[in-house]
């Protein structure tokens, strides 16, 4: 039994969700998102909430069912209230700049990395070594993070490069003389 898949996810008042050809549409204030549905699992849109149970006793069915809740709630929480992942820069000349659909990072290369921001994230640097994304999908926020943390993971020694804020980079020794 999957201890998550048991619980309902709650509407909030503002959203709607309606099941029709195999797909949940989520409607809410930030917007509209859609998630394919499996057919290991039975999905039932009741009065304020969204109920999810396994089709059959089958082990691949109990298996999707607490991911298939887990999904379900990240579209109900986008299109309320959205997802933010703040990334902090560290390092002597590193920095951010966002100019429109594109993100400008000065990272110690030769060159500047310019980014383009895909379609449904919003992208703000309140200061130079500061980067808040935020969207309705949680996934393609995640993603975009890990994209610009890719250019400059904090490294070990001197913890310089790009971190996500509250992460705990772990900080080794240099050479003893």
């Amino acid at each position: 039994m999957s201890r998550i898949g048991k619980k309902p996810v709650a509407i909030p008042g503002g959203v709607t969700a309606t099941i029709d050809n195999g797909t949940l549409t989520v409607k809410g204030p930030k917007g509209t998102l859609t998630l394919g549905l499996s057919d290991l699992i039975d999905y039932k849109v009741e009065e304020g909430e969204i109920s999810v149970k396994p089709a059959n006793d089958s082990k691949q069915a109990r298996a999707f069912w607490g991911m298939q809740r887990t999904l379900v709630s990240n579209l109900v929480e986008g299109v309320s209230a959205g997802f933010t992942k703040v990334l902090v820069i560290k390092g002597v000349g590193y920095r951010a700049n966002a100019q429109g659909k594109t993100l400008k990072l000065q990272l110690g290369y030769s060159h500047d990395v310019d980014l383009p921001v895909p379609e449904g994230l919003e992208v703000k640097t309140p200061d130079q070594t500061t980067i808040e994304i935020s969207g309705t999908d949680k996934q393609a926020v995640g993603q975009f993070a890990a994209e610009i943390r890719r250019w400059r993971k904090p490294e070990p020694y001197k913890g310089k490069g790009i971190a996500y804020r509250g992460e705990f980079i772990f900080r080794k020794e240099g050479k003893k003389r």
